[in-house]
């Protein structure tokens, strides 16, 4: 996931002044920046005023990105750096939990972040490869809180007894879609078993 070519060549395009390539690598990447910002409990303005800094300072030091590769990375670390930026400017007090533990290089946060937002991107992809029944069931089953067996059953034209059913069916064929193919293939990630 970290040498993705994809990454490298958006990087390059976009450095060669490509609008479309800048485009998505902003369409790409903002989700990671907004879910940095929602760590560290902003409100929307100030999440918006962090991502306009980010992307200002990627305009500035993309030309000397040495790794192409390394653009999540750096989109993380930068983002946090930003919201601490913005938390001492406003003069407000961290929360508890985000108060980062001598014992954790801020790289290894910022990989963590990235690896989570590429873990959603692609467990994304595999949603959208299955059927709109299996989508529908999944969304239904996922929701939070969980709808009711009874209202799944009304709503999907299913008998309740074949939710369980569908839902491992389902559940198979998310497991073997390419997208999520790849993913096992990365092997177990820091929080998995």
């Amino acid at each position: 996931m970290r040498d993705d070519p994809t990454v490298v060549d958006l990087v390059i395009r976009a450095r060669d002044g490509e609008k479309s390539a800048w485009d998505e690598l902003v369409e790409r990447y903002a989700p990671l920046v907004y879910s940095v910002c929602r760590r560290y409990r902003l409100t929307q303005p100030d999440i918006d005023d962090v991502g306009q800094s980010v992307w200002l300072r990627l305009v500035e030091h993309l030309p000397g990105l040495r790794e192409p590769a390394a653009l999540p990375g750096w989109i993380a670390t930068t983002t946090q750096r930003e919201c601490f930026r913005l938390i001492r400017a406003t003069s407000r007090v961290e929360p508890v939990d985000l108060v980062q533990s001598p014992d954790i290089p801020e790289q290894a946060i910022a990989e963590e972040e990235v690896l989570r937002h590429e873990r959603g991107a692609i467990l994304r992809t595999a949603f959208s490869e299955l059927s709109r029944k299996c989508q529908q069931l999944l969304s239904l089953l996922m929701q939070d809180p969980p709808a009711p067996y009874d209202e799944i059953s009304r709503r999907l034209s299913l008998p309740v007894g074949s939710i369980g059913p569908n839902r491992a069916r389902c559940l198979t064929r998310l497991r073997q879609t390419p997208a999520l193919a790849l993913l096992a293939a990365d092997g177990p990630g820091p929080n998995d078993e």
